[in-house]
C-alpha cells in the first residue's frame, strides 16, 4: 500500500512549495503535505483517511465527484478550473480560490491522483485591484473627454478667425485620447502577461517534478518502458519552457531595437532536417511528418536560424493543434526570387471570426484555450518574416486544418 510508503513521499511532498494531497480511487485522502496542511487549516495527519469532499465546499459535493470518477477514468492530467472559478473550504468553513492541477498515477496496481493546489487569493485581490484601478481610469478619461470636449465647443462659437485654433485643440484631444487608450492597453497588457507566466511556467513546472518523483519509483529492468515515458515527459515539458523563453528574448529584442540579423549561404535541406529532428520528439502518438521533396539542391542567402525559428514554430504549432494520427505536410518551393515554405496540418483549425487576430501579441483563439501556449510565436515569427523582406499568409477552417506559408527573398538585401 502506498501508505506503507509515507516516509519517502512525505519527503518527497515536503520539497513542494505548493499544497499537495494524494487520493486513492475511492477519492479517500492518504497523504498530504504541511503546505496543504496549512492552506485548508488542519493539523498534521488530520487529514488522512477523509473524504476528498472535506476539502470542497457544500454546494460543489454533488457534480464534484462525479467529476473525479470521469477524470480518472480517462486516466490523463488536467489542470482545474479552466474557464471558471473552483474554491476550497478551509476547516473553518471558509471558502478561497484555488488552482489545481492533477495528476493521475499508478503504484501497486492502485489508481491515485496527485493534486498540486495553490492558494490564489492574493492573486484574485491583486486582479480586483487593477479592474478597479481600469474603471477608474476609465472615468478619468470619460471626465477628461467631456472637458476637452466642452472647451472645443465653446471655442467653435467664439468666431471663424479662431478655427485654426479649434483645430489644434481637436488634435490635442485626439492625441490625449489616444495616449489614455495606449496606456490602458498597456496595463491590460502587464496583467495578461503576468497571468500568462504563471499558468505556463507553473504547469509543466509541475509535471516534471510529478514525473521526476515517479521515475525514481521504477527501478527495475522490465520497467524501462515506464521510465521512458516520464523521461520523454521531462523532455518535452524543458524543450517547451525553452523556447517560451527565447520566445520573450525575441519581443525585448523587437521592443529595445536590438534585432540584427547574419546573412549567408545555406543549404536549406540542412535547416529542414535539424528542424524535423527537433519536432519529433513532440510528435502524437501515430502522427507523422512528410517530408518536403527534391530539395537537396536548394540554398538561401539569408538569416539561418530566423529561418528555422519560422519553420520550427509553424511546424511546433501544426503537431500542438493536431490530433493522433494525422500527417503533417511540408512543401518547400523556390524560384528565380523567392522561397516558399508551406506547413499544413489537418488539425483543429481557426475559427473564421477570429482569423484576423492571430498575428496579434498574446492573441489565442478560443479552440485553443486549453491548448498550452502563450499567443507570441505567430507575432514573432511574422515580424522576422517582414525584417527579411518577406510575408506570411495562411488559410483555415475550423476542424479541417491549417496551411501555413511564410514566403522570403531568395537573397536578403539590407
Amino acid at each position: 500500500m502506498l501508505q506503507n510508503n509515507e516516509p519517502i513521499f512525505q519527503m518527497l511532498f515536503e520539497a513542494v512549495s505548493e499544497g499537495v494531497v494524494v487520493v486513492d480511487s475511492n477519492q479517500v485522502i492518504i497523504a498530504t503535505n504541511q503546505s496543504a496542511d496549512v492552506m485548508f487549516g488542519y493539523d498534521e495527519g488530520e487529514l488522512i483517511n477523509q473524504n476528498l469532499s472535506i476539502l470542497i465546499p457544500q454546494n460543489y459535493h454533488h457534480s464534484h465527484k462525479a467529476h473525479v470518477s470521469g477524470f480518472m477514468d480517462k486516466n490523463e492530467k488536467r489542470r482545474m478550473g479552466i474557464g471558471r472559478e473552483i474554491f476550497g473550504q478551509h476547516k473553518d468553513g471558509s471558502k478561497f480560490p484555488v488552482e489545481a492541477g492533477l495528476n493521475p498515477f499508478e503504484f501497486d496496481n492502485e489508481r491515485y491522483v496527485m493534486a498540486i493546489v495553490i492558494d490564489i487569493s492574493l492573486r484574485k485581490e491583486q486582479e480586483a485591484k487593477i479592474l478597479e484601478l481600469n474603471a477608474h481610469l476609465e472615468e478619468k478619461v470619460k471626465e477628461r473627454t467631456a472637458e476637452l470636449s466642452h472647451s472645443v465647443d465653446a471655442l467653435k462659437n467664439v468666431n471663424q478667425a479662431l478655427e485654426a485654433e479649434n483645430r489644434k485643440r481637436i488634435k490635442a484631444e485626439q492625441k490625449t485620447k489616444v495616449a489614455l487608450k495606449k496606456e490602458k492597453e498597456l496595463n491590460e497588457l502587464k496583467t495578461r502577461f503576468l497571468s500568462l507566466v504563471s499558468h505556463e511556467f507553473k504547469t509543466p513546472l509541475s509535471g516534471i517534478l510529478t514525473s521526476t518523483m515517479l521515475l525514481a519509483k521504477y527501478q527495475l529492468t522490465e520497467q524501462q518502458l515506464n521510465r521512458d515515458k516520464h523521461l520523454k515527459t521531462i523532455t518535452n515539458k524543458v524543450y517547451y519552457l525553452n523556447n517560451i523563453l527565447n520566445d520573450f528574448l525575441s519581443i525585448e529584442k523587437f521592443e529595445t531595437g536590438n534585432i540584427q540579423y547574419k546573412c549567408s549561404e545555406f543549404i536549406i535541406s540542412k535547416v529542414v532536417n535539424e528542424v524535423v529532428y527537433n519536432a519529433n520528439m513532440l510528435l502524437k502518438e501515430g502522427q507523422e511528418i512528410i517530408y518536403p521533396e527534391d530539395i537537396e539542391d536548394l540554398s538561401l542567402y539569408q538569416d539561418e536560424k530566423t529561418i528555422e525559428l519560422a519553420l520550427s514554430n509553424l511546424l511546433n504549432n501544426a503537431i500542438k493543434y493536431s490530433k493522433e494520427n494525422t500527417d503533417i505536410n511540408i512543401v518547400i518551393k523556390q524560384d528565380n526570387e523567392n522561397t516558399s515554405f508551406t506547413i499544413i496540418d489537418r488539425g483543429i483549425g481557426i475559427p473564421e471570426k477570429e482569423q484576423k487576430n492571430i498575428f496579434n501579441r498574446y492573441f489565442r483563439a478560443e479552440n485553443a484555450l486549453n491548448v498550452q501556449g502563450t499567443g507570441i510565436g505567430l507575432n514573432i515569427v511574422k515580424s522576422h518574416i517582414e525584417n527579411l523582406g518577406g510575408s506570411i499568409s495562411f488559410q483555415s477552417a475550423e476542424q479541417i486544418g491549417s496551411t501555413f506559408t511564410f514566403i522570403v527573398p531568395n537573397v536578403f538585401k539590407n
